[in-house]
């Protein structure tokens, strides 16, 4: 799965198939986006046959159309766009030190629950 940030209308589109939790055709996505905007058919069919290329999104044909979902959760996809971002860095952690000490105290308290979840490696 290629990892990058969605454009604007991918975005709009990952959005609403994250919030749907079930396959959608195009045409149930364009007229949520409807809701906010003017826009073709063929638009939102170009971008989500685009997500779909791209990993992000996985299709099954059901009729004439296709049926889209993600393949990944809003969550995985955040998480991979911070792996992406600490990778980028010389000293990962200082990276992280710098990241931790701009935690509101309701992403720490989220930080620490997190990690009495996820299991600790021992061997260090």
């Amino acid at each position: 799965m290629a990892l990058s940030r969605f454009g604007e209308l991918e975005a709009a589109v990952m959005e609403r198939m994250w919030t749907y939790g079930r396959p959608v055709n195009v045409r149930a996505v364009l007229e949520d986006l409807e809701k906010d905007r003017t826009i073709a058919y063929t638009t939102v069919m170009t971008v989500m046959d685009n997500l779909h290329k791209k990993g992000w999104l996985r299709r099954e044909k059901v009729g004439r159309a296709f049926e889209y979902e993600p393949v990944a959760s809003r969550e995985g996809y955040t998480a991979k766009l911070m792996r992406e971002a600490l990778a980028t860095s010389e000293n990962q952690a200082a990276a992280l030190v710098h990241f931790l000490s701009d935690l509101s105290p309701s992403e720490a308290r989220a930080l620490r629950a997190a990690l009495r979840i996820v299991p600790q490696d021992t061997d260090e």
